[in-house]
């Protein structure tokens, strides 16, 4: 075990953390951070709907996620490309990358025209989460774009010229080249990128869509969370998986079918049954904490508790820690196994409304969120099973680590006491 934790701690975490601060990787990944706003407000209009189910009379706002949660893919490649660009410190082409981003993304989801070329038409859907993949091929062949124009250094030092006239050069040559080759692509090869892309991607959204898929996930996150890596940087993969699924059951939905696709953000995080506490379900540890025999732990436990009933597992984490003690890893990644095959269970076999509306605020107590998120109160029986379970995971190893904390205060105190 020892050998095991040294290589943890000094090979793989290292390691990994190198791969995800590599500007491309981060640039995806702090651009899934940067469009949760835009998730979010259309969040409202979701949870304003199941009020109005009940309410008739409250005006439908429906238009209002028109304009946020189905214009994620345009507003990804924005970010990506604009988020490249600050993590290669070019941060002269912040603003005109992401807004090239934006163009190139337009070519690429294929829009037609009318016989006189005076109306262009697009295929509505392209915009929304199902085409965030295109979105991120378009920030990323952007941002590559500028970036090797930038090794270029052209015009720099250049006294003849004023500084806004070569700034001005040093945007439209990479503007031009980026748009062109979008042009070539589509209207000259006649390729369907946007078609391309979603089929390039279908392999990795038909894996994660199963349950192997999801146990992989959600142990991948728990197993390098334990190593002090936060769950953050995998929304680059995740997430546009998310929207799609998503996406998908919303449309099913509003076409009076059931929805099929269970792994969702909301599945995974929002309704706080697979995360119960924060990722690896935390909340019966800290419950056990609250009385432990540790004076550390007990302080601790209370501390923690606010945050954790919120989901917010790190002060926990960080602080018992979870963190690099193997006897309290090993449970944690146990319940990153169990839980997602319990909820996968329960949805698949009609036990439990697979969400069909957009909630990403993981935040919410459990059970509140479950039933909100997946309108179905049976949620929060499936809140006590879970809490159960993970209980009588953490129980064992939690007696093991707490006889071995009350250990090291009663040598301290008597060691004072020498």
């Amino acid at each position: 075990m020892k050998r095991f934790m040294d290589w943890l701690t000094n090979k793989l975490a290292p390691a990994t953390s190198k791969f995800f601060s590599r500007p491309y990787i981060n640039a995806v990944g702090s651009s899934m951070q940067k469009i949760l706003p835009f998730i979010l407000a259309g969040s409202v209009i979701y949870v304003y709907n199941v009020f109005r189910a009940y309410i008739p009379a409250l005006p439908n706002l429906d238009v209002m996620i028109n304009y946020t949660f189905r214009f994620l893919s345009l507003i990804v490649a924005f970010m990506v490309a604009s988020q490249l660009m600050e993590k290669l410190n070019l941060n002269q082409y912040i603003i005109n990358a992401g807004l090239t981003a934006v163009l190139v993304f337009i070519i690429f989801i294929c829009p037609s025209y009318d016989e006189t070329g005076a109306t262009i038409m697009f295929e509505y859907s392209r915009f929304g989460p199902t085409g965030m993949f295109v979105g991120l091929a378009a920030g990323l062949m952007v941002g590559a774009v500028y970036h090797l124009f930038s090794k270029l250094h052209l015009l720099e030092n250049n006294t003849a010229l004023p500084d806004f006239v070569a700034e001005w050069i040093n945007n439209i040559i990479p503007i031009l080249i980026s748009v062109a080759i979008a042009v070539l692509l589509v209207f000259t090869a006649n390729l369907d990128i946007f078609a391309l892309v979603i089929a390039a991607f279908t392999p990795l959204q038909s894996f994660m869509q199963s349950l192997p898929g999801m146990i992989t996930l959600s142990f991948v996150q728990v197993f390098f969370f334990s190593l002090g890596i936060s769950p953050w940087v995998w929304g680059a993969i995740r997430n546009p998986v998310f929207a799609a699924a998503l996406a998908a059951n919303i449309a099913a939905v509003a076409a009076g079918q059931d929805p099929v696709y269970i792994v969702t953000y909301e599945t995974m995080f929002a309704i706080a049954l697979i995360t119960m506490g924060g990722q690896g379900s935390p909340l019966p540890l800290n419950v056990l904490m609250l009385r432990s025999k540790s004076k550390r732990l007990r302080a601790l436990g209370r501390v923690c508790i606010g945050p954790t009933i919120f989901n917010i597992s790190e002060p926990l984490m960080y602080g018992a820690p979870v963190v690099f003690t193997p006897m309290l890893m090993l449970p944690m990644w146990i319940c990153g196994i169990v839980g997602p095959i319990i909820v996968w269970c329960a949805m698949r076999f009609g036990l439990l409304n697979i969400p069909s509306i957009s909630l990403q605020v993981g935040q919410i107590p459990a059970p509140i969120s479950t039933v909100l998120v997946t309108q179905d109160w049976r949620g929060v029986i499936w809140f006590v099973v879970l809490f159960a379970v993970y209980m009588a995971i953490w129980y064992p190893f939690w007696k093991v680590y707490e006889k071995q904390e009350v250990e090291k205060e009663k040598e301290k105190l008597e060691s004072h006491g020498e």
